[in-house]
């Protein structure tokens, strides 16, 4: 039985549920492994997790700026040597509960897993292989921290691919397989059903709008664009997710009654069939967290970006646009002259959708297993 042990930490969504897709598809598909997840960071310290998670979320939502400068200096100098630091130390708290595990295999979807355990396999203290997963479209060498005692890299693309290979890391390490997606998203789902269910019409263009976001970010910006579809593209339907935020539920539920679109804007709090609202869409918009950009890459659909988090998130956005998949809307950007632009040019949004092929990495998860697994 081989032991498989697969870090996350609770530092935005994205982390775990690239985790969560790797341990699914190895129970159902790989009968001789064992696996479990675990938060690296909440098995070291719950106060320290607590406090630099909720420190994470309150700077995302409140000071983006500030998250932005802390993400380009760790990087490189003092604040980067901090870190990598301050994982050395708390790599020995880590190092009791591999002795007890004992894993044949660790698989990291967050770069201080990955640091840790190579910090404690250059010392010797453990004979694991270690395999990272970036789950971004941009890299940050905090991932990189360690890389002569990592086995693998797995990374979104050839360009991600290319710089690890620039920075000395091995091409025979490294993968470009695409973030981890769940098997949800390659099932094929009758559509008029799915339509049906959320009263739906066939005959109109629908538009999936993750307006809440992990940390209600933007919310003028995130209201003022789902104002200008009510008001102005009659003949539309969006499914409009508020998230974990009354605020921008009730804001989205005025827009609604305002502009009497009962019938064709559907607001949902929380959803578990972003696979089958993915299917039934011409157009996501959406902040470009690494996830969802995967998801909506699988699901062959034009992005509008919305809200992004300074630092990786921002970075993905330029890189999205720059591959003619998304079209990001800044701050002082016109949302109506953007859905003018894409709704009268139907060629357009057909290039964006044709370019998601290039970077589309449906079958990733399936891909880092047997490479994982089957070499």
């Amino acid at each position: 039985m081989k032991k498989i042990i697969i870090f996350y930490a609770s530092y935005g969504g994205g982390h775990l549920n690239a985790a969560k897709s790797i341990k699914e598809y190895i129970e159902l598909n790989y009968k001789n492994c064992q696996t479990e997840l675990i938060d690296c960071m909440k098995y070291i310290n719950k106060p320290i997790e607590k406090f630099t998670t909720v420190a994470y979320r309150e700077m995302a939502k409140k000071a983006p700026w500030a998250w932005g400068r802390i993400y380009s200096d760790s990087q490189k100098g003092p604040l980067a040597h901090i870190t990598s630091r301050s994982n050395k130390i708390f790599a020995i708290k880590l190092l009791k509960l591999l002795r007890e595990k004992q894993p044949d295999l660790i698989i990291s979807t967050h770069p201080f897993g990955s640091q840790m355990c190579s910090y404690l396999k250059r010392k010797g203290k453990i004979p694991s292989q270690i395999a990272t997963i970036m789950t971004d479209f941009s890299p940050h060498d905090q991932w990189l921290v360690g890389n002569d005692y990592t086995d693998f890299y797995f990374v979104a693309h050839d360009k991600m691919k290319n710089y690890l290979i620039s920075k000395n890391i091995p091409e025979t390490k490294v993968f470009s397989t695409g973030i981890p997606i769940s098997s949800r998203f390659l099932q094929p789902y009758n559509k008029k059903e799915i339509l049906n269910e959320f009263n739906l019409e066939e005959n109109k263009k629908t538009i999936l709008f993750f307006g809440g976001g992990e940390f209600g970010l933007g919310k003028n910006k995130t209201v003022e664009i789902l104002e200008t579809l009510a008001k102005n593209f009659k003949n539309i339907q969006v499914i409009a997710i508020s998230g974990k935020n009354p605020k921008m539920k009730a804001s989205f539920e005025n827009i609604v009654k305002q502009f009497s679109r009962e019938d064709s804007i559907k607001i949902l709090e929380f959803t578990n069939k972003v696979p089958e609202l993915m299917c039934i869409s011409d157009l996501v918009v959406s902040k470009p967290g690494g996830l969802t950009t995967s998801e909506s890459l699988a699901s062959n659909l034009p992005m509008i970006l919305i809200n992004p988090i300074p630092g990786q998130e921002e970075e993905n956005a330029e890189f999205l646009e720059n591959n003619g998949i998304g079209i990001w809307i800044k701050k002082h950007d016109s949302s109506l002259d953007v859905f003018n632009d894409i709704f009268s040019s139907p060629k357009k949004l057909d290039d964006m959708k044709k370019n998601t092929n290039i970077l589309a990495k449906k079958h990733s998860t399936e891909n880092i297993c047997k490479i994982l697994l089957e070499n």
